[in-house]
């Protein structure tokens, strides 16, 4: 485990603090979705849902818009909200709430950037996911049983 994911997992155990994340499911024109392979731990390596953390004073939708374009270089319209995820063990950094929407994208160019190492169109996603990320693929229908 790096050291920033550990000093973030000290400092949520410490202050007693939840932390609240946005992630995104990005629909493209032709059905698939995008992920990003994250360069930094947790998951390092793995695919993920674009998203990060809520910072004070931003709304969950700026921060939805904020970081698919700071990950993917993609624009996006927000369509829903897909759910919220508040599992204290999904994160281990520490007790970290996703909301995670649904969007389409609306222009941009797709490029990873950020803190991921790799951004990629799927029409069935990998199986190599971080976090819960599966699950919200699932609730969004691109995930079948």
């Amino acid at each position: 485990m790096s050291l920033y994911v550990e000093l973030l997992r000290h400092v949520s155990l410490l202050l007693r603090r939840t932390l609240i994340a946005v992630d995104v499911v990005i629909k493209r024109a032709d059905g698939s979705i995008v992920l990003v392979k994250r360069a930094f731990d947790p998951f390092k390596g793995y695919w993920a849902l674009p998203g990060g953390f809520l910072k004070f004073g931003n709304s969950v939708e700026d921060t939805a818009i904020r970081e698919a374009k700071e990950e993917t270089g993609l624009d996006i319209e927000i369509e829903d909200v897909l759910g919220v995820y508040s599992d204290s063990k999904r994160d281990p950094r520490g007790h970290i709430i996703s909301i995670c929407l649904t969007a389409r994208e609306v222009g941009g160019e797709l490029r990873a950037g950020s803190d991921a190492a790799e951004v990629k169109s799927f029409l069935k996603p990998p199986e190599k996911l971080a976090f819960d990320h599966k699950e919200m693929l699932r609730k969004a229908g691109f995930v079948k049983e």
